[in-house]
């Protein structure tokens, strides 16, 4: 049965047939006999875009007869022939075969123009709440329609003439259009998105509705006034199109300074064709706040533009990868990332794959109102691979779903996105429930298809500065509040001294549980070893190995591995052997309230290699000064109170460095502040040779950064 399908049918479609391409890539893991037939998704994605056509003549042509090992590798050669034209282009029908396994037998790829506009009939009160949405549709004919055969895809249709002007650049402007980012303007406006240029280009209007790009370049020009560690990079192709625009500014820097080890790239816009390309990288900070580390308008989903985005970003952060990225699942990135962070542990999103499950899966779930449940439930709160497999299967097989071929494509992968199998890289995820807030909840709040770039670039930054107000009051509460346990336990204790509260509401959970399991001893010695079992749940068990001589412990649940906060069964442990205090290496700095204390002022004072980097030239004395002097912003704007101080301080240093340039002979005064002197808070209140407003500075210095410091 042939029919039009929606863009969202298409969407569900290509993920399942990238998950299935990456089955051979994957790890080797025990499917339980759940195989994909080869009646879904046939070969890998480099073997779709190895096999281009066979037919005689130009190679780059499209002719009927022509050959292709797969319909991936057709839409492929398909996608480079629009590039080289300038037409955008998308999947127009495609038809299945009858059966139980459906098939996919015939594919057709159209222009974007193909069709006609059908306006729709509303109410005059829908008429004025809804503005008039500008059409690609010009009824263009142009196609190319591939059938399967027994073992290939063969051309059997084709239409190459078009009844619009095509241009270098009209593929980008029908991307932009796509989204809600161009006007009701004439194509003749866009017509001059080319030159070699870059900002020639940005002065183009083809950003945001009625032309943003000069909006965009006075963004960053302000950014970069604003702020002299603000960084920003634009990628154009040979014809001068703008491809991708990154930015980060110093708060990104040293945010990824200190949570920097686990990544996301949010790509979220794509859940809806209007919204902005716009992708962040980010993370989570010690309070379970999310962070940004940078920012880019995405204008092109290759993978030579994700190379140019990663390598970029990378550059901008000081050149270290993550240990973990997080990415929806993207052919083109995918390849990226592997080239770009080869050393980092690279999973996709489980939350989208949960999500397009629900789309998938509509009409069982509809069907069997508990499946969702089920399903997620299986995903998050398994505590064992072994366990997780059990469900999985007990679930299909229970609901009739083996022969479901989105069900079967997330399982075969489920090493690449399940959290289970990545246990022992660190991803900086607190509970298995825990999500980190994208940039879809963001888009709902401030974004509609009239909002311009400028516009929706201002409301983010609001949206950042609020950010990193959250982020100075829970650290001001922390060192003014403590935290309240629930138990007596010295180990308790020091976790409430150490850690923010929120990620010591982590421990505590965990901390309150390890008091519920049974824990036997199994082997004796230096190094012995312990089993963990639930009282109402002895199906699962844990192994802890207990390091006398260090008093260390490694568990088989992998949870420290996985969230830098130790587990319920080590504590438990723990708890028997040695009930004082927990080793400091079980604190990772990056949990507790001293995350952002940066020793790095001082070590790169003792450091030659740094000190011969920065000697040899004034942009590299500059970067270095600017580094260190952003740590001392990042403290000062902590508080009002310690705003003003360290302006004083900042004040005085100036005009000691001023001095000193005056007069480079002359030693240091007795007065002079010096900033490596190590002056604790009673000193600085009981040594009446320190001015008031010096004892004052150093107070309030000291109730700001010393953890030890509590108010009298």
């Amino acid at each position: 049965m042939e029919g039009e399908r929606t863009e969202g049918d298409e969407l569900i479609a290509d993920y399942v047939d990238c998950l299935m391409s990456l089955d051979t890539n994957a790890r080797p893991v025990h499917s339980d006999g759940l195989i994909l037939g080869a009646a879904v998704g046939a070969g890998t994605e480099a073997d779709a875009m190895r096999d281009f056509p066979s037919a005689e003549g130009d190679p780059n042509e499209p002719m009927l007869g022509m050959t292709f090992e797969s319909d991936e590798a057709a839409k492929a050669f398909y996608n480079e022939y629009a590039r080289r034209l300038g037409f955008p282009f998308r999947v127009g029908r495609s038809r299945r075969s009858k059966g139980t396994e459906e098939v996919v037998v015939m594919k057709r790829f159209v222009c974007s123009r193909e069709g006609m506009y059908k306006k729709k009939q509303t109410s005059p009160e829908d008429a004025t709440r809804k503005r008039e949405r500008m059409s690609m549709r010009e009824g263009c004919n142009a196609m190319m329609e591939v059938v399967r055969e027994v073992d290939h895809w063969v051309v059997s249709k084709l239409e190459k003439a078009h009844n619009h002007d095509l241009g270098t650049c009209s593929a980008k402007v029908g991307y932009l259009r796509a989204r809600g980012l161009l006007g009701g303007g004439s194509d003749k406006a866009t017509a001059t998105i080319v030159g070699p240029d870059e900002m020639a280009f940005l002065r183009q209007n083809v950003l945001g509705e009625g032309g943003d790009a000069q909006g965009l370049l006075d963004y960053l020009k302000k950014m970069q006034a604003n702020d002299p560690a603000f960084c920003h990079a634009i990628q154009v192709d040979k014809n001068g199109c703008v491809v991708n625009v990154f930015w980060a500014d110093a708060r990104a820097k040293a945010a990824y300074r200190h949570f920097g080890d686990a990544v996301t790239f949010d790509t979220t816009y794509k859940k809806n064709k209007y919204m902005m390309p716009f992708v962040t990288f980010s993370g989570v900070n010690h309070h379970l706040q999310p962070v940004i580390f940078g920012c880019a308008l995405l204008m092109e989903e290759t993978e030579f533009s994700f190379i140019w985005l990663f390598e970029t970003w990378l550059a901008a952060m000081g050149g270290k990868a993550p240990c973990s990225l997080v990415t929806d699942q993207n052919r083109a990135m995918k390849a990226a990332i592997g080239k770009v962070f080869s050393n980092s542990c690279h999973r996709f999103c489980k939350w989208n794959i949960l999500s397009r499950t629900k789309q998938k899966l509509t009409h069982p779930y509809s069907e069997h109102p508990t499946l969702r449940d089920e399903l997620e439930s299986c995903v998050l709160e398994t505590e064992t691979i072994s366990t997780f497999e059990t469900t999985w299967m007990s679930i299909i097989d229970r609901y009739d779903l083996r022969k479901n071929s989105w069900l079967q494509a997330i399982y075969n992968i489920r090493q690449k996105w399940v959290p289970l199998y990545l246990m022992d890289t660190f991803f900086a995820e607190t509970s298995p429930t825990w999500k980190l807030e994208t940039m879809n909840d963001f888009y709902k709040k401030y974004f509609n298809t009239k909002t311009t770039l400028e516009v929706f670039l201002n409301q983010f930054d609001l949206s950042l500065a609020s950010r990193y107000e959250d982020e100075a009051k829970a650290d001001m509460d922390a060192y003014l509040n403590k935290a309240t346990t629930k138990t007596a336990s010295l180990i308790e204790k020091q976790a409430a001294s150490t850690y923010t509260k929120a990620v010591f509401s982590k421990f505590q959970e965990e901390f309150t549980e390890s008091l519920g399991f049974i824990i036997q001893k199994t082997k004796d010695g230096c190094i012995s070893e312990y089993s963990i079992t639930k009282d109402e749940d002895p199906s699962d068990t844990f192994y802890v190995t207990y390091n006398a001589s260090n008093k260390m412990a490694n568990c088989s649940c992998k949870h420290f591995e996985f969230s830098g906060i130790l587990c319920r069964h080590i504590l438990g442990v723990y708890i028997i052997v040695d009930p004082r205090t927990l080793p400091t290496q079980y604190f990772m700095k990056r949990w507790t309230m001293k995350a952002r204390d940066d020793d790095a002022l001082l070590e790169d004072n003792n450091n030659s290699t740094h000190d011969e980097d920065a000697s040899q030239s004034t942009t590299s004395r500059y970067n270095a000064l600017c580094a260190d002097a952003i740590r001392c912003a990042e403290k000062g704007a902590g508080s009002e109170a310690v705003y003003k101080a360290a302006k004083d301080i900042l004040q005085k240093a100036y005009e000691e460095i001023i001095a000193y340039e005056r007069n480079p002979g002359r030693g240091s005064q007795r007065d002079a502040i010096n900033i490596n002197e190590v002056v604790t808070v009673d000193d600085a209140i009981n040594d009446q040779s320190m001015p008031d407003s010096g004892r004052k500075v150093t107070n309030l210095l000291g109730q700001f950064l010393d953890s030890t410091w509590s108010p009298v």
